[in-house]
């Protein structure tokens, strides 16, 4: 019974080292700054998407421009839903799926833009430059 035991015992830790060891190598940077602006006629568009969180979570956008924020949302019926941007003063339930366009004035450089959901979970920052 010993034998057996200590086969058992062997082949678990084999197993539990080989899984940390493959999602080791799959760990990716969540916090990486995403390009997800676009300028249209004058105005600057950033999209975030609400659904388990805020995507990107971390973006760039170029200050000194009228700047509108976009909030897609695709099914979503999580606490992403409750968007708040103090900064702007800005509290809304968002719908489950549509877009939300949030006017957020002509950005300061330096000053990083933040939304969070309304527990505090989720967040998503914009860096100006």
């Amino acid at each position: 019974m010993n034998k057996k035991v200590s086969i058992i015992i062997t082949l678990s830790l084999i197993i539990a080292i080989g899984i940390i060891f493959i999602s080791s190598g799959n760990t990716t940077d969540n916090t990486a700054s995403v390009q997800n602006t676009e300028i249209k006629d004058g105005v600057q568009y950033i999209t975030i998407d609400a659904q388990g969180g805020y995507s990107p979570q971390k973006s760039k956008a170029q200050a000194g421009i009228p700047t509108k924020l976009i909030v897609k949302t695709n099914g979503t019926y999580d606490c992403s839903l409750s968007l708040v941007i103090r900064s702007i003063n800005y509290q809304k339930i968002l719908p489950p799926t549509g877009e939300e366009i949030i006017d957020i004035g002509i950005p300061t450089a330096g000053v990083p833009f933040r939304g969070v959901c309304g527990m505090g979970m989720y967040n998503f920052e914009i860096e100006f430059s």
